[in-house]
This record gives C-alpha cells, sequence and structure tokens, in this order.
C-alpha cells in the first residue's frame, strides 16, 4: 500500500544503467508506469515521459544536466517517489540523485519490486515505442 500523498508520484526507473540498453530501458519505465496507471496510482516517469522526446528532438538522452534540470521541477511537484527496482537500480546515478531530493524534502520514497518476466514489451519486440525518425 502506498503512502497517501498530494498529487502524483514521481517513478524513477533505470535508463543509462539498464543492461539491455536505452530502448529497452524506456520500454519497460513505460510497462512500470502502465501497472502502476492501471492500478490507479498517478505517475510522472521522466523515462517514460522523456526518451522519445529525446529521440525526436535530438537532445542527449545521457547527458545527466540536461535530464535533471528538466526532471527538477516534477520532482518538486511530486508529493512522493516510487523506486523500481530493475538490475542495476542501486547504481543509477539519475535513481542517486532523484532519491537525495526526496530524503531532503522529506517526502515519502517506496520500492516496486521488478521482474523482467512481468514486462508487458520485450526487447525483441519489432517497433522501437518511438517509432522509426525519417
Amino acid at each position: 500500500m502506498l503512502p497517501g500523498i498530494d498529487g502524483f508520484y514521481y517513478l524513477a526507473t533505470v535508463y543509462t544503467a539498464h543492461p539491455e540498453g536505452l530502448d529497452q530501458a524506456h520500454k519497460d519505465a513505460c510497462a512500470a508506469a502502465g501497472q502502476l496507471m492501471a492500478a490507479g496510482v498517478p505517475i510522472y516517469c521522466p523515462i517514460a515521459h522523456s526518451h522519445c522526446v529525446a529521440m525526436w528532438g535530438d537532445l542527449d538522452p545521457i547527458d545527466h544536466e540536461l535530464w535533471m534540470n528538466a526532471d527538477r521541477p516534477m520532482m518538486e511537484a511530486a508529493g512522493g517517489l516510487i523506486v523500481v527496482k530493475m538490475p542495476n537500480w542501486e547504481i543509477s546515478q539519475g535513481i542517486a540523485e532523484e532519491r537525495r531530493h526526496f530524503t531532503a524534502a522529506e517526502k515519502p520514497i517506496v520500492f516496486m519490486d521488478w521482474e523482467a518476466s512481468t514486462r508487458t514489451v520485450r526487447a525483441e519486440s519489432p517497433e522501437p515505442l518511438c517509432g522509426e525518425k525519417p
């Protein structure tokens, strides 16, 4: 059960540290976000919401400073943090910074178990979620 918060949860998932690469990191973030949304949990997930922006907007998807600056207002607005315990979550620079932010703000942090077998979109999917650039 999640602690009650005002507004939405910020959903932290692995990106650059994902063992299967950035596209699979995006797919897994979308799958986790979908599971929570289907359960009625209001979330904002920076990876699910920004990966395609990086691809189509010709932005560096691994420019940590750029993305943390973009995500900071969402962290400030969020009522709490959900960290998905995907492989390598413990070594993720972004998740570490997100946890520091929410700890300093004294907002609740909860952890979501993750098993690759629960993914709804597999790495072998023929189409990337962002589509092909022309």
